[in-house]
């Protein structure tokens, strides 16, 4: 596995996830809820030695730094071997982060600088997942299950793969934000396969994003247009009078 470290202390550190990822990424788990290891892709990789790690000491550094080092690292994960082919899908950058502790509100940090540059990596066809000990996304085939839970805090670079969708089609977050992903997820896989059901699946997330989109521009034209009517003619108003006459006789009634 390949290392980057300023410190010798910081081997540490690497060897610690290094046995995470063997012990625990690269074996089944009687929790995943599917046959196989926990990452299809790890024993290839671990084999290819095409897993990087990189200790990050945050210490005294703002989140706002903390999110353009990681940025950095865009550019040197397209540059490094494999940059093509089949191969490319089992490389991978570690940002190892041993400076922020397990209590839950520094991990918070690891959460915050990935959703901030999730839309920055996912436009080049990229992944970054968060890893650390309070991690409560849940697996895919079971929710029970929590894959992303690692002893060290870290950020994970890696190619998008078909696998990806469900990360991407999310309706917690907002339309345009799945419209951006979804977009990138269909430019990447179509090159790699056209006629995939998930590729099918993407298209219709992303129809629904867009009209979720169209609906809410649609009503914030309504609102707009209603709000520069007379009171007496808006229907909003009509309504809300309706309503409140209506109120008033139950009040009447029972008081």
């Amino acid at each position: 596995m390949l290392t980057t470290s300023r410190k010798a202390a910081d081997v540490v550190y690497i060897e610690k996830i290094q046995d995470w990822i063997k012990e625990f990424l690269g074996n089944p788990h009687p929790k995943l809820g599917r046959p196989g290891i926990v990452c299809p892709f790890v024993p290839r990789a671990l084999r290819m030695d095409t897993i990087k790690s990189v200790v990050i000491h945050t210490e005294g550094l703002e989140e706002s730094q903390i999110a353009d080092l990681v940025k950095s690292y865009r550019t040197q994960f397209l540059m490094m071997e494999p940059q093509q082919g089949d191969l490319a899908v089992y490389k991978a950058i570690l940002l190892i982060f041993p400076d922020i502790s397990g209590l839950l509100e520094q991990t918070a940090v690891v959460d915050r600088v990935q959703q901030q540059l999730k839309p920055f990596f996912v436009e080049e066809g990229l992944m970054i997942g968060e890893f650390h000990e309070h991690n409560e996304s849940p697996g895919l085939h079971n929710p029970d299950f929590r894959p992303l839970r690692s002893p060290i805090p870290m950020l994970a670079i890696r190619f998008m793969t078909e696998s990806d969708l469900p990360f991407l089609s999310r309706t917690s977050e907002e339309p345009q934000v799945r419209m951006r992903y979804l977009n990138a997820y269909l430019q990447q896989m179509s090159a790699i396969n056209k006629d995939s059901k998930a590729l099918a699946k993407a298209h219709a997330a992303l129809q629904i994003a867009q009209s979720q989109v169209a609906s809410v521009a649609l009503n914030a034209k309504l609102v707009g247009e209603n709000s520069s009517m007379p009171s007496s003619r808006c229907p909003v108003f009509k309504l809300k009078h309706l309503l409140s006459q209506q109120l008033h006789k139950m009040v009447s009634r029972h008081c």
